[in-house]
């Protein structure tokens, strides 16, 4: 056993690198993990070539974990077993039950302590006797130390230790492995995985005696235990064939325990492995789901993209499909997940929280379900960061964890944040079996949906469920507003009377457009990249886009018709600076031109390696899409609507080293005061603060631009106010530092000499006043738009920008589509449901056409 005095001392590096290393030396190694962890297992398959498995007596019970040990080893010569925290550390309040000690006494295993001595020299001596002598019931044979410094301190050392010293290990940041929030990044999420754990190989290899760790292992005494075998767990399957099991993975769902799978397989199922990113539908045959835990919180994006396969297991759950999902499997099957649409197979939503619950409880069953009868209990552990709302089902709770009633369960369902391993319980895996092999759901018995890979039959598109009052709708459909099925949808909107011209008091009638069989499937791809032009198309009047409805001055077109004088040189944005320098009353130094907003989110998301970066949503998407293609892990701090979306700085984490905030933001029109941004500033912390539309607010108020705060970059966004999105124009103003970072790693001549011409001209006193004019006009037309709102009893929330966020019930984004009225779906902004949809301010006539058509239902 590898163990260590404390969590952090590189037991993780150690272990894996010395499974790595005796298999380089040619010998079959097995490895092993004390404690519920997912994560180290996975890195211990990649050394050894074989599964990694875990030894808890708090999971599986004292008898089962020698018998464990066992079964892990076959066929191997050596088992190499990693502790958990420090070696005496267990579960609170029970003597160390659970601890890597109460395993290594157990098993009979010898333990070899990891000790970091980067900041100690004789005091090792001191703190390995004590763990030595502390619980006679194990022996400690020898030391490690890691992160050694000075050959002299390594002496020292040395001569302070009374076990042998097998191995000095010195720093290697090569090595290093990527934390997140709930610990290691997984295995099968680092593309670099299989060249670290080489590198681990080669470096204890090297700093390490494999020879005197060998003999430490052969001193081990036999074991009086007989291996566990999963078939003599659960009754053996008739004859027949095997029902199969969708078992979720891939980069979002790593964590599951190897026996789980091999229970399954021994009572008869098909295990068959499916990656909720990328497959287009559940395995064919599926008639049993088990959803097991992982990040699905890192993915959200990802999962709620791929819609045909949250259909697909949507209605696998709701046609009675068995079905498991534990922790990161009850996010993926709940209506929304940080504002993403989710399954919605289980009614409520889930968000990230600060809060981290870690806990080993033990549970009971409050009735029956799917794989428990009332009163029985389990023991299991549960470790995330997530929040669900509700917490319980209204049919009951799955367990009653210390009072409390957590989870949903029914005959077909058992969804929870505990994690149960199955070898400990092994009558869950019986029933569930049970359950599958009584199934008559077969995938394979339905039609396949669109999207996904057909097994024979039919056609059947994805149901809309209703919404309970405020929640988001899980798959929205774009394509009608009406219920039913879409093909019976469709063709009823088809061969419905026209609607009439007008109404009895004059108000003109909805414009033509597309009939409702020619509306397309506009389920964005990546929600993160649907953007308004998207909305617009011949035919449909254009409320989706947020560029100003009116002519550009004269002098602007003047200005960009000059520029292509200058087209055989290459640009020089000096004069686009110095203009943006003198508009906002800064130096310089701070200031950056840009080919647009874009441009700028990409440039900040590339500009370091964020630790924390958080994005406040719901707001333009461009910055989450950029910082995620960066490969960075943003963190969501939801506006609520409950709150109006006012933005709360303290839901910001403290360790956020970037935050980025919309003011005014889109789409909701909030505008945020300037006190509430500047409290966000930090010590190390970049505020960057998107001023897209600021220029379209009378008077500009709350604006940073033109103040000089150290850690503060606004970006500003010249094709919307001045009717020029095809002349890519903006620009960020800000503290110089970080200017000229960004100034760095921004491409060379990246911004045109048409778009430098048009923001030296958008800078003049005659724009400035000309901007006001069309601010003051906006304000007007968004007065008149929102008081038409209100008169009609639609919801919306209170703008100070150039659009409206209108509440107007799911499906009213088809419904005005079908009416020839493009608007701005809002599903794609995390935080909003299909209920939702952005509408740009536009002239009179244009509102009353829009009114209209939201009146008429």
């Amino acid at each position: 056993m590898v163990a260590a005095p404390m969590t952090g001392q590189g037991k993780t590096t150690v272990a894996t690198g010395l499974m790595a290393a005796l298999r380089d030396a040619g010998h079959v190694v097995s490895g092993h993990k004390v404690g519920p962890d997912y994560i180290d297992p996975g890195y211990h398959a990649l050394a050894t070539g074989r599964p990694g498995r875990n030894l808890d007596p708090h999971l599986v019970g004292e008898e089962r974990v020698a018998p464990l040990l066992l079964h892990g080893a076959r066929g191997a010569g050596l088992a190499v077993v990693e502790g958990v925290m420090g070696l005496h550390d267990g579960r609170i309040g029970t003597g160390g039950f659970a601890s890597s000690a109460h395993v290594a006494a157990l098993t009979r295993t010898p333990v070899v302590l990891v000790v970091d001595v980067s900041r100690m020299s004789r005091s090792v001596g001191a703190l390995v006797a004590g763990m030595a002598d502390y619980d006679p019931s194990i022996e400690v044979v020898g030391v490690i130390l890691n992160k050694a410094g000075s050959a002299r301190n390594v002496a020292e050392i040395t001569r302070s230790v009374a076990p042998p010293v097998l191995g000095v290990v010195p720093r290697d940041e090569r090595i290093a492995s990527p934390s997140r929030h709930l610990g290691l990044v997984p295995a099968s999420e680092r593309e670099d995985s299989a060249r670290v754990v080489e590198r681990l190989g080669e470096h204890v290899a090297n700093h390490v005696d494999l020879d005197a760790l060998l003999e430490v292992a052969r001193s081990a005494p036999a074991l009086d235990a007989r291996p566990w075998h999963p078939a003599e767990e659960v009754a053996a399957p008739g004859a027949g064939p095997r029902p199969v099991v969708a078992v979720a993975g891939g980069r979002a769902f790593t964590f599951r325990y190897t026996e789980t799978e091999e229970l399954l397989t021994a009572a008869g199922c098909e295990v068959v492995g499916f990656d909720p990113l990328g497959d287009a539908g559940l395995p064919a045959g599926t008639r049993g789901v088990y959803l097991g835990g992982g990040f699905p919180e890192v993915y959200a994006g990802e999962l709620a993209a791929n819609r045909g396969l949250l259909a697909d297991l949507r209605d696998a759950v709701r046609d009675g499909v068995p079905t498991v999902a534990e922790c990161a499997g009850l996010l993926y099957l709940a209506e929304s997940l940080d504002g993403r649409s989710m399954a919605g197979a289980v009614p409520a939503r889930a968000r990230m929280t600060e809060r981290l619950t870690l806990r080993y409880p033990e549970a009971v069953s409050p009735r029956d379900t799917l794989l428990t009868r009332a009163g029985e209990g389990v023991t299991g552990h549960e470790f995330h960061r997530t929040r669900i709302t509700p917490e319980t089902g209204a049919d009951g709770p799955a367990w009653e964890i210390e009072g409390a009633g957590e989870g949903f369960a029914s005959p077909t369902l058992h969804a929870s944040y505990l994690h149960v391993h199955w070898a400990g319980h092994p009558r869950l895996a019986a029933r569930f079996a049970d359950a599958v092999s009584g199934s008559g759901a077969l995938a394979a018995d339905r039609p396949a949906r669109e999207g996904a890979p057909h097994t024979g039959g039919g056609s059947v598109l994805p149901r809309t469920p209703p919404a309970s009052d405020g929640a988001p709708s899980p798959l929205p459909d774009p394509r009608s507003a009406l219920s039913g099925p879409i093909g019976e949808r469709r063709a009823r909107a088809a061969t419905a009377p026209e609607p009439p011209s007008g109404d009895a008091h004059g108000a003109p009638g909805p414009v033509s457009g597309p009939a409702a069989t020619d509306i397309p499937d506009t389920s964005p791809v990546d929600p993160l990249r649907h953007h308004g032009d998207a909305e617009t198309g011949p035919g449909l009047l254009d409320l989706a886009v947020n560029v100003y409805a009116g002519p550009r001055p004269d002098w602007l077109d003047r200005a960009l018709r000059a520029s292509l004088d200058d087209a055989a040189a290459y640009p020089d944005p000096a004069p686009a600076r110095a203009a943006i320098a003198r508009r906002h009353g800064r130096d310089p130094a701070g200031v950056l031109p840009t080919a647009g907003a874009a441009e700028a989110f990409t440039l900040i998301a590339r500009l370091r390696p964020w630790r924390r970066p958080v994005v406040v949503h719901p707001q333009f998407t461009e910055p989450h899409a950029a910082l995620e293609q960066a490969g960075r892990t943003v963190t969501t701090v939801l506006c609520e609507e409950g709150d109006g979306f006012v933005f709360d700085p303290t839901a910001v984490p403290e360790d956020a080293d970037l935050v980025m905030v919309g003011n005014p933001t889109n789409p909701t029109g909030v505008l945020h005061p300037a006190e509430t941004l500047r409290a966000l500033r930090r010590p190390g912390r970049l505020l960057v603060v998107d001023e897209a539309f600021m220029d379209a607010v009378p008077g500009e108020p709350g604006s940073l631009a033109g103040e000089g705060l150290p850690g503060v970059v606004v970006l500003r966004s010249l094709t919307k106010h001045w009717s020029i999105p095809g002349i890519r124009a903006g620009y960020l103003v800000g503290d110089p530092a970080a200017v000229r970072e960004l100034a760095r790693v921004q491409t060379p001549w990246s911004v045109s000499a048409p778009a430098i011409a048009a923001t030296v001209a958008c800078m003049s006193d005659e724009a400035v006043a000309e901007a006001e004019r069309r601010a003051k006009e906006l304000d007007d037309r968004r007065i008149e738009l929102e008081a038409g709102l209100r008169g009609a009893g639609i919801g919306f929330v209170p703008s100070r920008a150039p659009f409206v966020l209108v509440k107007a019930g799911q499906g009213v984004h088809a419904r005005l589509r079908e009416r020839g009225i493009a608007v701005r779906r809002a599903d794609t902004f995390p935080g909003l449901d299909a209920a939702w949809v952005r509408v740009a301010v536009r002239p009179s006539e244009t509102t009353r056409t829009l009114l209209a058509a939201l009146s008429a239902g």
